[in-house]
């Protein structure tokens, strides 16, 4: 209760002070990119269920598009989403999420239900706390993942370095979060999420 009383509290005020950010971003994407202004995808949030994660769009439209994204989709990615994947916010969306319960603000990120599918045993355990925002695999492995993606130049070859090299290092990290999550170690992965979006340049 006092997690999801955090998010709430958290998600109200972020939503109202990020309003004129908000409008901004959704302006630059519709007149630089055109509709959609915001990217839905179908995410697990448990074994079972299935939510729609919303996220700013920062790729161009292709009717085959699915899996994680690798160097294969590079040349898709437009102007403004390159600015946006770099300080992420093209997932300030996601406040929607929270607001509705679908995520918390800390957790494992919420998986493709291909993958939850593919593993049930090792994301019926991962899945057992709400997919969140950021977390400790977000944390420890967004750019090593990324940069290890970026080098597959073919959807076959991200999806085979996403499924047998990322998801057990990200799994064995979630499972650390899962056993020792509290409200003060969200706290403090919230806090460290928000320095590393702090550019350094």
């Amino acid at each position: 209760m006092s997690k999801r009383l955090m998010d709430l509290f958290v998600a109200l005020v972020l939503s109202v002070l990020l309003v004129p950010t908000i409008i901004l971003i959704s302006a630059l994407i519709l007149l630089r990119d055109g509709r959609p202004v915001i990217y839905k995808s179908a995410r697990s949030r448990a074994p079972d269920r299935i939510f729609q994660l919303w996220k700013f769009r920062t790729m161009s439209h292709a009717t085959d598009d699915s899996g994680v994204t690798g160097g294969d989709k590079v040349a898709r990615i437009t102007p403004n989403g390159r600015l946006l994947r770099r300080y992420r916010l093209d997932e300030i969306p996601q406040l929607w999420n929270i607001l509705r319960g679908d995520m918390s603000f800390v957790g494992p990120r919420p998986p493709l239900p291909r993958y939850v599918e593919q593993f049930p045993d090792i994301y019926g355990k991962v899945l057992r706390c709400k997919p969140g925002l950021t977390g400790l695999a977000t944390l420890v492995y967004h750019r090593a993942e990324e940069q290890m993606l970026q080098e597959c130049t073919t959807s076959d070859a991200t999806e085979a370095a996403y499924v047998r090299r990322c998801i057990p290092r990200k799994m064995r990290l979630d499972l650390i979060y899962a056993r020792n999550r509290n409200v003060c170690f969200d706290l403090r992965l919230m806090a460290a999420s928000i320095v590393r979006r702090i550019p350094i340049k």
